[in-house]
């Protein structure tokens, strides 16, 4: 069985971070080890609570599964401290695994920045360029770019720029007050953009986590990076499309709508 490891923090309420990353890679059919950069204490109506990881322990965390069931791709959310993403690009220069999917959990969809200014600048200068695949959202592409994206069009020369300064591949996800749920992959000089069909599910709790995790799970499989990436945009939109209703806020989706189905299959 091919393995996962997924880098984030913890969600209480199981519908985003460590918790949606296991979810989906055992759906996508890899076996998800995890090391958590921090615990949150929230539900579908928000956060109230974040205890981080001390660097020693980050440390530990990824050391001890590197050195027993190394992973064969690795995914990595929030980290919210300078001192935590230094352990994580130190410990990927060590390893070296041969996938990084990085979910840059910087800026969320309403706009508000969810990391400092130092650990942004931490994240850019050390764990960026060591992705296999960066996947932001719009708020997320302008941060990393410099650029107003508005447009399909903004979205590939955002893409496009970020790919260039941080040599790797970029997918940048669209949104409903854009593009509907069209996300842009853009690698090596080339677009593809994958199209996405617009649910209409106001629970979209963990949206982001999923997708860089589904996308994780089937690099490990052996698939290309296209067709990871439209696995993901299939599995994602299965997920939403069962329409789980939990909470009083935007609540999780259902990971489980197809388990044991076609997503577990390998290349």
């Amino acid at each position: 069985m091919r393995t996962a490891l997924t880098i984030a923090g913890s969600d209480s309420s199981g519908g985003a971070g460590i918790q949606a990353d296991i979810k989906t890679m055992m759906a996508n059919g890899v076996f998800a080890m995890s090391a958590i950069t921090a615990m949150t204490a929230q539900n579908t109506m928000g956060v109230t609570a974040i205890m981080n990881a001390t660097p020693e322990f980050l440390a530990e965390e990824i050391d001890e599964v590197c050195r027993d069931i190394f992973p064969d791709a690795v995914k990595i959310g929030m980290v919210s401290e300078s001192a935590l993403i230094r352990v994580i690009a130190g410990k990927l220069r060590q390893y070296r695994p041969a996938f990084v999917v990085v979910d840059p959990v910087m800026v969320s969809t309403s706009g508000a920045k969810l990391i400092s200014e130092d650990a942004i600048q931490t994240l850019q200068e050390e764990l960026l360029p060591l992705a296999t695949l960066l996947a932001p959202n719009i708020p997320e592409a302008e941060a990393l770019s410099g650029l107003k994206v508005t447009s399909e069009e903004d979205m590939a020369a955002a893409a496009e720029k970020i790919s260039s300064q941080y040599g790797c591949a970029v997918l940048c996800k669209g949104g409903h007050s854009l593009n509907d749920a069209n996300d842009l992959l853009y690698r090596n000089g080339e677009y593809r953009w994958f199209y996405g069909v617009r649910i209409d599910n106001p629970n979209t709790h963990g949206t982001g986590c999923t997708l860089s995790s589904a996308i994780a799970a089937n690099l490990a499989k052996g698939f290309s990076l296209e067709a990871s990436v439209a696995r993901a945009k299939e599995y994602i939109s299965g997920a939403l499309g069962a329409m789980l209703d939990l909470g009083s806020g935007s609540g999780p989706m259902n990971h489980a709508f197809a388990f044991g189905g076609k997503f577990m299959e390998e290349a």
